[in-house]
């Protein structure tokens, strides 16, 4: 676990092309902004990878720095060839997204399986 501010931490894993980051932010009314790109930036250097998975289950409210940190990771990973796929998107900051013009830039997934596979979410029929 790597504490990037105070009650903001990320736990980061690897496999096979990919990093995976859940960020973990158990206190929804820490104000810290912390580097959230740039660490996490450093992280996909660091082990060579471009394909990054964000977990965001413990992020009550996408608010518009952390919105603003998610768009400026994506643009240096697709600058890189790589992709990002986010999981763990409540309804509420799905709708935060759609606010912000912002529901079709990013790939998201149900669980952390299938943005690793690739797989299309699934739709009731």
């Amino acid at each position: 676990m790597l504490a990037i501010a105070p009650g903001w931490e990320l736990r980061i894993n690897r496999g096979p092309g990919w990093l995976w980051v859940k960020v973990e932010r158990p206190e929804a009314f820490c104000v810290d902004t912390p580097p959230l790109a740039d660490e996490i930036w450093r992280q996909l250097e660091r082990h060579f990878v471009y394909r990054l998975v964000l977990e965001l289950d413990d992020v009550e409210v996408l608010d518009s720095y952390l919105i603003g940190q998610i768009v400026t990771l994506d643009k240096r990973i697709r600058e890189h060839g790589g992709l990002l796929r986010l999981t763990g998107v409540s309804p509420l900051n799905r709708q935060v997204l759609r606010t912000h013009g912002l529901d079709g830039r990013f790939c998201i997934y149900g669980d952390l399986t299938d943005a690793l596979m690739g797989a299309c979410p699934r739709r009731p029929r």
